[in-house]
């Protein structure tokens, strides 16, 4: 079922393309990284499937919501590792054991289905942890203009050791980012002569 945090993403920021640096961490993940550099050199606009857990994790979001962490990383907070989009999902790569921390974090925050109706599940959309076991596609270094956004970098790797949010960081932008989500859906009443108040920053 789809919902308004489906909608595409709109482009973040530019994103330069992936640093051959940038192509060896993110090989570096793989069973056999020689061959991933290989069929990058042969094919720079292929994207492949690649394991999480050890080199990075990854935590997907919808688009839209994605956006709003991406968001308060980068305006209010220490920044991010690299991310994509992906599908209609923003994909944020984090440090190796991320995704078996975040989701008790969250249900602490009451994301989970046992929380509040009144709390914010209303509001905030399931966010899936893929870390051990799990894989998941990467863009191609350099994204082609045939491909239709069906994978693509927002932020590129650059670097063989790019910094990793954990999942208190990841955290605190969920939670900033349900905050800004709340204020959104407040500015835009459907009735047009109703009186909205934003008491978002009243203590």
């Amino acid at each position: 079922m789809s919902s308004a945090w489906d909608a595409p993403d709109p482009d973040h920021r530019d994103a330069a393309g992936v640093t051959t640096d940038g192509a060896a961490w993110l090989a570096s993940a793989g069973t056999y990284p020689r061959s991933t550099l290989a069929l990058w050199e042969e094919r720079p606009h292929a994207p492949v499937v690649l394991p999480c857990g050890s080199v990075f994790d990854v935590v997907s979001a919808p688009a839209m919501f994605g956006r709003l962490m991406l968001d308060r990383l980068w305006d209010e907070g220490p920044g991010s590792g690299p991310v994509a989009a992906f599908r209609g999902r923003m994909l944020l790569f984090a440090a190796p054991g991320t995704a078996q921390r975040l989701p008790s974090l969250l249900d602490w925050e009451e994301w989970s289905a046992d929380g509040r109706r009144d709390g914010r599940t209303g509001t905030v959309p399931p966010l899936l942890c893929h870390g051990n076991g799990d894989a998941v596609t990467v863009p191609a270094p350099l994204t082609s203009e045939d491909s239709g956004g069906v994978a693509r970098w927002v932020t590129a790797p650059d670097t063989r050791h790019p910094w990793l949010p954990g999942p208190e960081i990841l955290l605190w932008a969920a939670v900033r980012a349900a905050r800004a989500a709340v204020r959104i859906s407040i500015s835009h009443a459907s009735d047009p002569d109703a009186k909205v108040y934003d008491v978002s920053r009243r203590r």
